[in-house]
């Protein structure tokens, strides 16, 4: 189990960033849970793809989740900067959000005969929703399961918060400059 933990913290060493103890372990879980669950491996998911929407990319899952992680660290840096004092963006929560918003990939994608596709889970439930339910059942903090579930197209009629607005952004342009 601890060989497992470290593997996934070699995979995302961003989660080391994440100065709560307590936060940053659950991050590391629901990552090592949601592998277990899906039946997937450390070395697997460096070759998932982020997306099945763009045939035959070659950015893995891990490559999107860690430059979304870095760009909206980025993204807060910069509004902090130039809005001191009037904004407040909780750096922890952003970085715990940003490392876990595409975890339900693990179980919207599958792989038959070395081809990554939808899982019949996937069809039914999109990975901003079954990350956000994975996340609850951990116990992370509801602003976190508020990011995971709002990071994308199903978050448009939600009031994000700044960190959730931040890793919306921050997923898509490390999306749409892959569009084909």
């Amino acid at each position: 189990m601890k060989d497992e933990r470290d593997e996934f913290l070699k995979l995302i060493p961003e989660i080391g960033l994440i100065g709560d103890a307590k936060l940053r372990e659950q991050t590391l879980t629901v990552w090592v849970e949601a592998a277990r669950k899906g039946g997937w491996t450390a070395a697997d998911l460096e070759k998932m793809p982020f997306t099945l929407l763009i045939k035959k990319t070659d950015i893995s899952l891990i490559d999107h989740t860690r430059a979304v992680t870095r760009t909206a660290l980025q993204i807060a840096e910069a509004l902090g900067t130039s809005y001191a004092g009037k904004i407040a963006i909780q750096r922890d929560l952003l970085l715990s959000g940003a490392i876990l918003h595409d975890v339900g990939k693990l179980f919207e994608f599958k792989r038959e005969q070395g081809v990554f596709q939808k899982s019949r889970e996937g069809e039914l439930l999109r990975h901003p929703i079954s990350g956000a339910a994975f996340a609850y059942k951990y116990d992370l903090p509801q602003d976190v399961v508020h990011m995971i579930a709002a990071h994308s197209k199903e978050g448009d009629g939600l009031k994000r918060t700044i960190e959730a607005i931040i890793i919306n952004h921050a997923d898509f342009v490390n999306f749409d400059i892959f569009k084909e």
